[in-house]
């Protein structure tokens, strides 16, 4: 026993783990055996969260290309799905280990819902063939790793509903492939990066408190969604808006941008407009009919008499405005056919809307006219935060006059 030293005993049982180790791998179909570690350093670092069993397959003395969420081409890993995906899963916890770099070949990075925490490791840079990466809604803290613009390949970039901090890097901006960015419900302070992708279609940053203006160049004509909503952005937007013809979707609300709001908006793809509670001033003049079924321009500093090419609309919310002038007939036509679904005009400076007093309004449609320098021709019910006093006072009436 003299000859078993310590470094002897190390080397038998070293010996012993790589022929383990070697047999697993010619049974297993032949694993690189920097994914085979890589993996084990990622198991060791996360747990199912009760309810869960997403690991119960994990069992190294197999093949792990079998594993649930590993998928694999040849004898590399190319996807990685952490968690059961199906909706109501409790998820995992624990953190993300940085051996998630050594799987050199993984296109696919995801993390289902649940309560990882940490930082995102640095070593997601290494990872040159990344396309998707997601890990969403967890407890991911820390700031965005400068580092992932170095994944020129990666085309979607989901982070959203986590505890995100600091700016959002403007190497992000510079990736060429980038079609979806997600971030939204963070921490995220800081101005906007231009984003340079000429496929980028769905930018989502709603929910942080990103502050500063945007450049008419911040993002690029391709762009089909655009989410900022619940931040601290500022400046005007109509030399930036009028570029992005082919959107489909725009929540701009709960800002402090200014200036005009362009006409020529009205007039693209879009299901959904949402511009309330900013200050945008002025006029509001569309180009032609809005088809737009929802429009929000509520609680701005928008002026001028209200256009009649809005009547088109399902949804109108024009409320909280310095709107002046008559309704428009065309909006009583709409409304008593059931076509306007909803027209909030409360808290504004209008002078009357020419509607029967006995008319009766479909009870699939509101109207709500409160506050405004006319006396209320047909009693409708309105949200209970408009208040109870039906007419603006004739001394503000007779000052916007």
């Amino acid at each position: 026993m003299r000859f078993l030293s310590r470094k002897n005993v190390n080397f038998i049982f070293i010996s012993n783990f790589i022929f383990f180790f070697n047999c697993t791998i010619v049974a297993g179909g032949m694993l690189a055996p920097v994914d085979f570690l890589a993996l084990q350093a990622i198991r060791r670092s996360l747990e199912d969260l009760p309810g869960s069993n997403f690991f119960a397959s994990w069992d190294f003395t197999s093949d792990p290309c079998n594993f649930a969420g590993v998928y694999c081409r040849g004898n590399r890993v190319v996807a990685l799905n952490l968690g059961d995906p199906r909706a109501g899963s409790p998820g995992l916890t624990g953190r993300i280990n940085p051996a998630i770099g050594k799987l050199s070949a993984l296109a696919e990075f995801t993390v289902v819902p649940g309560r990882v925490i940490g930082f995102l490791p640095q070593t997601l840079s290494q990872l040159k063939y990344l396309r998707f990466l997601a890990v969403s809604r967890n407890f991911i803290s820390g700031q965005i790793p400068v580092t992932l613009g170095q994944l020129r390949g990666l085309r979607t970039l989901d982070l959203s509903f986590n505890l995100l901090t600091g700016r959002i890097p403007w190497s992000i901006g510079t990736l060429p492939a980038l079609s979806n960015v997600i971030l939204s419900h963070n921490r995220l302070s800081g101005p906007v990066p231009p984003f340079g992708s000429r496929i980028l279609t769905r930018l989502d940053l709603k929910h942080n408190a990103l502050s500063g203006s945007l450049s008419p160049l911040s993002f690029p004509p391709s762009l089909q969604y655009l989410s900022l909503s619940w931040n601290r952005l500022t400046g005007p937007l109509d030399r930036l808006l009028s570029r992005l013809s082919r959107l489909s979707y725009l929540d701009l609300s709960m800002n402090m941008f200014t200036g005009r709001i362009p006409g020529i908006i009205f007039s693209f793809p879009i299901s959904n407009l949402q511009f309330q509670r900013n200050l945008f001033s002025g006029p509001v003049q569309p180009v032609h009919f809005v088809t737009i079924p929802t429009v929000d321009l509520s609680f701005n500093q928008l002026s001028g008499e209200i256009s009649p090419l809005f009547s088109t609309v399902e949804n109108l919310y024009l409320n909280n405005n310095l709107f002046t002038g008559q309704v428009p007939g065309s909006f009583v036509d709409r409304i008593l056919a059931g076509g306007l679904r909803v027209l909030y005009l409360q808290h504004n400076y209008l002078t009357g809307i020419r509607i029967n007093p006995t008319a009766e309004i479909p009870l699939s449609s509101s109207l709500c006219l409160q506050y405004n320098c006319m006396v209320l021709p047909i009693r409708t019910p309105c949200p209970l935060k408009v208040g109870k006093q039906k007419t603006r006072p004739a001394q503000q009436c007779r000052r916007r006059g």
